[in-house]
C-alpha cells in the first residue's frame, strides 16, 4: 500500500515539474543569453575606438548564460517522461545531420564561389541550426500525435 501512496505521489511530483519551463532556468537563461547576444552584437557592430581586448571580453560575456541555458536545458531533460524524451532524440536526430550537410555544403562551395561573408558567415549560419531542431520537434511531435 505504501508503495503505491509513494508511487502516486512520485508521479504527481513529476506531473507538476513537467512543463515547468517558467519556473526552471531554461527560459530565464534562455532569454538572457538572446538579449546578451543582440547587445554584443549591437555594440561590436559600432565599435566606436574600443580597444580589441575589451571588445573580445564583451564578445565572450554571453558563453556565460549560454552555459547556463545548456545546463538547465540539459536537466529539465532528463526529468521528461519517455514519450518527450523520444521527441527530443528524434529533433536531434533530424537537426545534427541536417546541419552537417548544409555545413560541408557551404564548406565545399567556398572552394568553388566566392560567399557573401555578409549572409553565409557563421554569425548568419547558426539561426538554421535552431529551425532544424524545431523542424524536427514538428515532424516527431506529428509522428506520435
Amino acid at each position: 500500500m505504501l508503495y503505491y501512496i509513494f508511487r502516486l505521489n512520485n508521479e504527481a511530483e513529476m506531473t507538476a515539474r513537467q512543463g515547468s519551463i517558467w519556473r526552471s532556468g531554461v527560459f530565464i537563461w534562455g532569454l538572457t543569453w538572446f538579449l546578451s547576444y543582440v547587445g554584443v552584437r549591437a555594440v561590436v557592430e559600432h565599435p566606436g575606438t574600443t580597444s580589441t581586448t575589451w571588445l573580445v571580453i564583451v564578445v565572450l560575456l554571453p558563453v556565460i548564460p549560454a552555459a547556463l541555458f545548456l545546463f538547465y536545458f540539459i536537466t529539465g531533460m532528463k526529468e521528461l517522461d519517455e514519450l518527450q524524451r523520444r521527441i527530443q532524440l528524434e529533433a536531434l536526430a533530424f537537426a545534427y545531420p541536417l546541419a552537417l550537410l548544409m555545413l560541408i555544403t557551404l564548406g565545399l562551395l567556398e572552394f568553388v564561389v566566392k560567399l557573401n561573408p555578409d549572409d553565409w558567415s557563421y554569425r548568419h549560419v547558426w539561426h538554421y541550426l535552431v529551425l532544424f531542431y524545431l523542424l524536427g520537434i514538428i515532424l516527431a511531435k506529428r509522428r506520435y500525435a
